[in-house]
């Protein structure tokens, strides 16, 4: 079988733009007519979402980062799109998912010695996709040039040789020495890792792109690689849903919102891309509190987000004194709202009966906000839902190892295909769901807002609407500064 068209973003370092390119450029490909998909060999991220598994009737989980990217493709989002994903549960350990399912928890020495074992998993992924496009655009992890890493790769290098995949390196001119960073992963990388390289592009610059034309012939000069493109800072990136929690260094609070909304920063937060369509909503502003802050006494809701760790991070949440600011806050007639693990932290207990996150049989107790109780099960749940939150269609998903019951499940959050969902307090201010992405929909945000009885004028356009019309520009963008026609006829390139 001839090598499918394909081609892969590697970067210099991680947090280049990598996700965004690939998600940029697979709109700009499709809307060309092409059958696009994304693919990711192996992902790092505690920000999942739902996809389907090819031949069965069950749903997996990838990173969030290939969900969107899917979405640029216009496709469903798929397994095979992303074959191995780690989400992290400590400082040395991981959560395994291969192929949408759970394969264990590992630690960081552990998977080292078995990555090079999935590759045979990853390379089936990549040509079960292959075979239903015209084009895949690959996403590399981290960087090639951590060559402590490269034994057993499958996610740069090590997976590119074996599919015999083009590369395209990028590099970030933003957090500087885009030069160095470039030319010295060429200098780092053996001669058998560097002959996939077929060029290079330079992300995020600001400014006349004339005044770095000598340093992209520098870059060329020093490595034999083209220059493939300069692409400006692209300020639609902001709008689109984030890979990971380093975008929460980055994520700034706005100004013209009228309704605070505090988010104590967990160190496991999860899919804390369900508070972007209040980010993006012009009546709100939303707080991301870091160690140390105490939470807003002006807040009128505190969100507690989703978290790889719940009990770990109730923990947390303890010794910042954040609990005793969310009870001060619901006595002051605040509003809470609890996702997930969030959910879960605010009713009576959480028990670990079968040591998923601690000790076995473990039992810890919550902020009693809501009159619920959780067990923890090894079996997670994984589906995308459909319901209602006061009357107003939502769409969601659900990702949770754990189910909650108890007197305030009698008043749920959302009714979801005929049954029950979540939690409400008796005087209706705190409220828990499982349900991610609930905010998204259009009209969504201000629904759930209104059911905890907080009111804001609607916004202009719904969130999903806008993360559609970035994508687009985003596209536009790139039309405009990289040879795509270059990368094309890279693509379908034999051989690295």
């Amino acid at each position: 079988m001839s090598r499918p068209t394909a081609l892969m973003l590697q970067g210099t370092g991680s947090d280049v733009g990598k996700s965004v390119l690939v998600a940029g450029l697979c709109r700009l490909f499709a809307r060309r007519g092409l059958g696009v998909r994304p693919f990711k060999p192996q992902n790092m991220s505690n920000n999942a979402a739902v996809a389907r598994i090819p031949g069965s009737a069950e749903s997996g989980e990838i990173g969030r980062a290939q969900a969107l990217q899917a979405l640029a493709c216009g496709v469903p989002a798929s397994v095979l799109m992303n074959p191995v994903l780690l989400k992290p549960q400590g400082e040395t350990g991981a959560q395994l998912v291969v192929r949408g399912r759970v394969r264990g928890t590992f630690s960081a020495r552990d998977y080292q010695g078995m990555k090079a074992g999935l590759l045979a998993e990853v390379l089936d992924s990549y040509r079960a996709l292959a075979g239903e496009a015209d084009l895949v655009i690959c996403e590399g992890a981290g960087s090639p040039a951590e060559i402590n890493l490269r034994s057993g790769d499958i996610a740069n290098m090590g997976f590119a040789r074996a599919a015999e995949m083009p590369v395209v390196l990028v590099g970030d001119i933003d957090r500087g020495g885009v030069i160095a960073s470039l030319v010295g992963t060429h200098t780092v990388l053996p001669a058998e890792d560097r002959a996939p390289v077929q060029g290079f592009l330079v992300n995020k610059f600001r400014g006349d792109p004339a005044l770095f034309a000598d340093g992209m012939a520098a870059v060329t000069r020093f490595t034999g690689w083209p220059a493939l493109g300069l692409i400006p800072w692209l300020p639609e990136a902001a709008l689109l849903p984030p890979e990971d929690s380093v975008s929460l260094e980055r994520r700034i609070e706005g100004s013209g919102g009228a309704l605070l909304v505090a988010v104590p920063r967990l160190p496991r937060i999860a899919n804390f891309d369900d508070l972007d369509p209040l980010s993006a909503h012009p009546a709100i502003r939303v707080r991301f509190m870091r160690p140390g802050e105490r939470l807003p006494p002006e807040a009128a809701l505190v969100v507690l987000p989703g978290s790889k760790a719940t009990a770990s991070d109730l923990t947390e949440l303890r010794r910042q004194g954040w609990d005793r600011d969310i009870l001060a806050h619901h006595a002051r007639g605040g509003r809470v709202l609890g996702l997930c693990g969030g959910y879960q932290m605010l009713g009576r207990t959480i028990h670990d009966p079968h040591g998923i996150e601690g000790p076995t049989g473990e039992t810890v107790p919550g902020l009693g906000l809501l009159a619920v109780d959780t067990e923890l099960r090894p079996e997670k749940t994984l589906r995308e839902v459909e319901g209602a939150v006061g009357g107003h269609t939502v769409e969601a998903y659900e990702i949770h190892m754990g189910e909650s019951a108890g007197p305030d499940a009698a008043r749920p959050f959302a009714q979801v295909a005929g049954r029950a969902e979540g939690a409400r307090s008796a005087d209706g201010r705190v409220a828990g769901t499982y349900l991610h992405g609930v905010l998204a929909g259009s009209g969504a945000a201000e629904a759930v807002l209104a059911s905890l009885g907080l009111v804001v004028s609607p916004a202009p356009t719904g969130y999903r609407e806008g993360v559609e019309r970035a994508l687009d520009r985003i596209a536009d963008r790139l039309e405009a500064a990289v040879d795509a026609d270059a990368l094309l006829r890279i693509a379908r390139r034999v051989g690295g």
